[in-house]
């Protein structure tokens, strides 16, 4: 079952990249169908098929590139609820005393729920919210993927620091602002606000007088939200949102990593500071290169997989701490 969880791990972070890529290159509807593509299980490629989509999909055109995007992402995805239901299996029939049947079976139902916001991001015409909620959703079935394996790996931690114990509940809000900072690029993301702002280090000169909070998180009704409904004013308060969450991030997360190496007795806690350091670094780098190179394609996708990167190693700080405690 370990071996399962960590290819499963491994699974998770390329749907997640496979997700990112697929949104920036604009593939979301290659398929405007669910779960096949232009009622095939693959792109359709004869000509019959290709006339008999055209008809069925008028305003669609099949576009092979997109198309094949959208259901390699489908294929993997699929996939990867496969294994999260063999590990449940797994698991509700193991023989062992102390077997983790609570977390398998959430992610069995996670799983579920996550295919049918695949299913809504589709036939809902990239709706913002389900866009987000469906990239929420992956980012959760990874830290919960990686949560059962560190419950797997039995590694056990000598008790009794109490000022380790006092560490734990930064490190549990160091979390939430992680979860809320990636909500808040799934949301700039899904209403393609990624190069509302051009300029470095806020926006545009006059931009506090643009402010448009209410436009910024409405959601306006429109037949489809393909390359977005919003007005420039509320793209660009989407932007800066996720430019001062990404501030606060930064300056948290380094406060909290420098408190817990100089608080920590033990190598295991200093090395995952470290790791928190590098990996935040990391990340703003491709942040600030997104903005300053014009959001290349590999530099968006990384930002993407840094960011699953970063939640994982706050979920590892969590449970460590929480063991501890």
């Amino acid at each position: 079952m370990k071996k399962m969880v960590l290819v499963s791990i491994l699974l998770a972070y390329v749907v997640i990249i496979l997700g990112a890529y697929t949104r920036l290159t604009d593939a979301g509807l290659g398929c405007p169908d669910w779960p096949g593509c232009y009622g095939h299980y693959t792109v359709p490629q004869q000509t019959e098929h290709l006339e008999a989509a055209q008809q069925a999909f008028p305003d669609h055109p099949v576009e092979p590139h997109k198309a094949w995007n959208e259901m390699i992402h489908r294929y993997f995805a699929s996939t990867l609820g496969l294994f999260i239901v063999i590990i449940f299996l797994l698991s509700l029939f193991s023989k062992k005393p102390l077997r983790p049947i609570k977390l398998p079976f959430l992610l069995v139902l996670m799983v579920c729920f996550q295919g049918a916001l695949g299913m809504w991001t589709v036939t809902l015409n990239l709706m913002p919210l389900v866009v987000m909620g469906h990239l929420l959703g992956g980012f959760s079935i990874l830290a919960c993927l990686y949560l059962l394996h560190l419950r797997l790996s039995g590694f056990r931690i000598p008790g009794g620091d109490p000022h380790v114990r006092r560490l734990a509940r930064y490190t549990m809000f160091g979390l939430l602002i992680v979860i809320t900072q990636i909500a808040l690029g799934g949301w700039t993301s899904a209403n393609y606000a990624a190069l509302a702002c051009t300029e470095l280090p806020v926006c545009e000169p006059g931009w506090i007088d643009n402010l448009n909070f209410s436009g910024a998180f409405s959601l306006p009704i429109a037949e489809t939200y393909e390359y977005g409904v919003h007005d420039y004013s509320a793209r660009m308060t989407m932007h800066i949102m996720h430019r001062i969450g990404a501030l606060i991030t930064f300056v948290y997360l380094c406060w909290l990593a420098i408190k817990i190496y100089k608080v920590a007795h033990t190598e295991r806690f200093r090395n995952q500071a470290i790791l928190l350091v590098l990996v935040l670094g990391l990340q703003v780098a491709l942040g600030v290169s997104n903005v300053v190179f014009g959001l290349p394609l590999i530099v968006a996708v990384l930002h993407n997989a840094i960011g699953a990167s970063l939640l994982l190693v706050m979920v590892l700080i969590n449970y460590t701490l929480f063991r501890k405690a």
